[in-house]
């Protein structure tokens, strides 16, 4: 059975611009995210931006709301993501704003993002060469640390 992981807004976003959804379905996990997140990706289109729902998502509703606290710190999204995974004993999830991946590690859980999932496709051999897309990422106004893009393509041998 595939691993389950929680993914937030922004990954999903950041791989729709750089036209790696069908990348990101091809790897071994269950991805699941909250209402939260699929109403984020429901308002950026109403605003213009392209409609995202890839077939491989499942949304799940949370059993609680986020708490105060972690709103008061964290979008909507990444408070609904870190509560979800919680609820339901989901250990990873995939969230790139740094805000929320603190936060998630801080919650006990294993934090990747859209890198992680791109660097994993690499490694299972669904994509040639990351190097590519990352520049096309770039080009498309996604930026990264440059330290955790050298960490990833070293990874991954590039």
């Amino acid at each position: 059975m595939a691993e389950r992981l929680v993914v937030n807004t922004g990954p999903l976003i950041a791989l729709a611009r750089i036209e790696a959804l069908d990348v990101a379905g091809r790897l071994p996990f269950h991805f699941i995210c909250p209402q939260e997140v699929r109403d984020e990706l429901d308002q950026g289109a109403e605003m213009g931006h392209p409609q995202i729902h890839p077939s491989w998502l499942t949304v799940v509703s949370l059993r609680n709301r986020p708490s105060p606290l972690s709103l008061s710190a964290l979008d909507l999204g990444e408070a609904a993501v870190i509560q979800l995974a919680l609820e339901q004993g989901i250990e990873r999830v995939c969230i790139d704003e740094w805000k929320g991946r603190r936060a998630a590690l801080a919650a006990g859980l294993q934090v990747t993002g859209a890198l992680g999932l791109l660097g994993r496709a690499k490694l299972l051999g669904f994509l040639p060469a990351l190097r590519p897309l990352i520049e096309r990422a770039v080009e498309r106004g996604i930026r990264y640390h440059p330290e955790i893009v050298r960490q990833v393509l070293s990874a991954v041998g590039e």
